[in-house]
């Protein structure tokens, strides 16, 4: 199943990526990660984590459509898909160990005020709000045990492929930043569900 979600994410990343939306575009895209929630439901994963990757399928299929209603229901799929990823990776046991990789992410978070925040628009207050949940899930992450890298490292590509998004989208839009951040974020979503498998 992971092989064939791994296909979908290559047609994607090899003929849509950066291209104009196409149904063919969406399909493959949103394929890519529901195969992956698919994975974890047959593989009796924890629901919090199908629970994101479904999210996550959700947000890749509005994502993919054209308009702004678009984009903000996938944003509010993402952001739904954060915080189920919070619930399932926070772990007081290690708040110790999330610095000082959470001190460059909370760096980075209030960065966005000064280079993200005044080109959003109207869109400020909702990016405001995504950038705020991406940053916990980040930091969720840190706190996971040694063990679970896999998950971190996910979870770090997915932190970069909304970045990469986010200067795509509102800074300097660029087809080398759409075509670097699909496999950074349908990488970081494949080794988030690894991690847990």
């Amino acid at each position: 199943m992971i092989w064939l979600a791994a296909g979908f994410a290559a047609i994607y990343g090899l003929r849509h990526a950066g291209a104009a939306p196409s149904w063919a575009g969406s399909i493959a895209k949103t394929a890519a990660t529901a195969l992956l929630a698919l994975t974890a439901l047959m593989a009796d994963a924890p629901p919090l984590l199908i629970a994101g990757l479904a999210l996550g399928a959700a947000g890749d299929f509005a994502l993919s459509r054209p308009g702004q209603a678009a984009f903000l229901a996938g944003m509010g799929a993402f952001a739904a898909g954060h915080l189920a990823y919070v619930a399932l990776m926070w772990t007081p046991e290690g708040v110790g160990q999330i610095w000082p990789l959470g001190l460059a992410m909370l760096a980075l978070a209030i960065s966005t005020e000064f280079w993200l925040i005044p080109r959003a628009g109207e869109l400020r207050w909702p990016v405001r709000v995504y950038v705020l949940i991406i940053s916990l899930m980040a930091l969720a992450a840190l706190s996971l045990p040694p063990d679970q890298t896999l998950t971190r490292i996910g979870a770090g590509l997915f932190v970069l492929s909304d970045l990469l998004l986010a200067i795509h989208l509102f800074v300097a839009p660029r087809r080398l930043l759409a075509l670097t951040l699909w496999p950074a974020y349908w990488g970081g979503q494949a080794l988030i569900l690894m991690g847990h498998l």
